[in-house]
Order: C-alpha cells, then sequence, then structure tokens
C-alpha cells in the first residue's frame, strides 16, 4: 500500500458519509507549496468489483510528475445506477470547496479511469449540472460550486454500456464463447438493472442523441489488441470501432479528444499513465 515519499504525500480523508458508510479518498499530493492540480481517478471494475486501491500506482505516477491524484471511493455494484455519478459529483465539488486547505487549485481539477471507471469519468464531466448527480449539496458555503471539470482522461473506458452488454450477451449465448465474457453480462444487469439505463447512462449516445453537453478537453488511451472495449458495435451503422466512433462524436459535439494508443501488454504499468501525465500538464 503505497504510502508517503520524497516525490509525494498521501493522505486519506472521508468526503462524505450515506448513514454509517464512510466513503473516502486517498489524496497523492506532490510535495512543495503548491497550489496543485488535481485529477480525480476513478477505479474499474465492470461497475461492480473495484476498489479505491486500484488508482494508488497512478496517482503516485501523477503526484511525482506534480500533478495530485485522488484515488476515490464510490458506491457501485447493488447500489447501482446513478448512485455512483452521484458520489463522484460530489467528490468534485468537496475537493473543490477544500482547495485552499489541501493545497490544490479548484480552477485546475480534472477526471480519469479505467474501463467502467472510464466511462464514470466521461459521464460524469459531460453533465456536470444533471440534477441525479448533483442532489447532495455541500455545505451553504460550498453552494455555488459546481462539478465542472477541465480535462477527462480514460483508459480503455466501457464507453457504451448497451453495446458491450448487447456484445457480450450475444458471445456468450453464441457456440464459442470467447473467456474474456466470463460474468460481463451479469455484472452488467446487477449495477444496470435495465437496457433502458445502460442507454441513458451512456456517453456515446449522448452525443448521437444530440444531448447538450459538457466537451472538456478528453483522451482516450487504448491498449490494442482489446476485444472488451475495442470492437465494432454490430447494432451501429458507423463503420468504426468504439474508441474512433467516439472521437468521432466527440469532435462534431466540438470537443478537442486524442486516441493514444499503447500495447496492450503494457496496458498496466506506467506507460498507460504516460499519456495521460502529458495530457494533464497541457490542459491543467
Amino acid at each position: 500500500m503505497l504510502r508517503d515519499s520524497e516525490d509525494y504525500t498521501a493522505t486519506d480523508f472521508e468526503y462524505m458519509r450515506h448513514g454509517d458508510r464512510s466513503m473516502t479518498m486517498r489524496l497523492f499530493r506532490p510535495n512543495g507549496d503548491g497550489p496543485f492540480p488535481v485529477v480525480v481517478d476513478l477505479h474499474g471494475g465492470c461497475w461492480t468489483k473495484g476498489a479505491v486501491e486500484d488508482g494508488y500506482e497512478r496517482d503516485a505516477y501523477f503526484a511525482k510528475a506534480g500533478i495530485a491524484g485522488a484515488s476515490l471511493e464510490f458506491r457501485d455494484g447493488a447500489d447501482a445506477y446513478p448512485t455512483s455519478l452521484t458520489d463522484i459529483n460530489y467528490a468534485i465539488r468537496w475537493l473543490k470547496a477544500s482547495a485552499a486547505r489541501l493545497c490544490l487549485d479548484p480552477n485546475r481539477v480534472g477526471v480519469t479511469g479505467q474501463s467502467s471507471g472510464g466511462h464514470l469519468a466521461m459521464l460524469v464531466a459531460m453533465r456536470p449540472h444533471d440534477p441525479r448527480y448533483a442532489g447532495i449539496a455541500l455545505s451553504e458555503d460550498g453552494a455555488r460550486i459546481d462539478a465542472t471539470v477541465q480535462a477527462v482522461g480514460m483508459t480503455w473506458p466501457v464507453i457504451n454500456p448497451l453495446s458491450r452488454y448487447n456484445n457480450a450477451t450475444r458471445l456468450k449465448n453464441g457456440p464459442d464463447t470467447p473467456k474474456w465474457v466470463g460474468d460481463i453480462p451479469e455484472r452488467h444487469d446487477l449495477y444496470w438493472k435495465s437496457k433502458a439505463a445502460m442507454a441513458e447512462g451512456n456517453p456515446m449516445l449522448a452525443l448521437e442523441n444530440g444531448e447538450p453537453v459538457e466537451t472538456p478537453p478528453a483522451i482516450w488511451v487504448q491498449g490494442r489488441p482489446d476485444p472488451v472495449h475495442d470492437y465494432r458495435d454490430p447494432d451501429s451503422p458507423v463503420d468504426l470501432n468504439e474508441p474512433e466512433r467516439f472521437a468521432a462524436n466527440y469532435r462534431n459535439a466540438g470537443g478537442e479528444i486524442e486516441i493514444a494508443d499503447i500495447e496492450f501488454a503494457t496496458r498496466n504499468s506506467d506507460l498507460s499513465s504516460e499519456p495521460l501525465v502529458a495530457f494533464f500538464k497541457k490542459h491543467l
């Protein structure tokens, strides 16, 4: 478990409670005076089985580069959509409200996530004012603080939950089910409850349906080959894999996005964090 080093200080904070349940984050803050830009980091795990510790290595890497990283615990699994977004939206606002005492810059805030966490990162960035996500108020002093972010980074996100569910379900019901399918359909069912929810909480379809959303600068880091996240949706008339399809939609909506390809075998190393650090240094 990563703690302090000569480059950063790692501190745990409780940012909110749900009854007796404490919701925490570990903040990896560069040593020095600050104020520092900060990136909220969202773990993956098919919305059901990830852990806050999954982001520690990445956030320590951010901190060594002069960017604070906040590994976030949030509700998921049977708590169901949209509880994750409610917690994440609140955490962004909490960090902004606490910026002065934490030596952070509230005007340089980003969000990142891996796999299902990448989906959540993009969705919270696109809909910072959604009343379902922003429904838990800060203290009166923080009433005017919102959850807008200046940049969003994704590593192999599940950008289209409905497409991934349909794809995995078809393959699971077929004669030669790939090993990667596993229990993906069941995990989608646990969190999303319905296809209608998968379609609504869907960054890809939000753009294709013309929803007015925020489009901060974005990066999609993709390990290839990767049939779990990088595939062509057979239900879409667009002849592009999901990363390129989303990027085209994002640009059409006025956003700036880049796709950074890495080797699949290196995706759990610092090589997947290097493009993120360069991106956030540019935009925060």
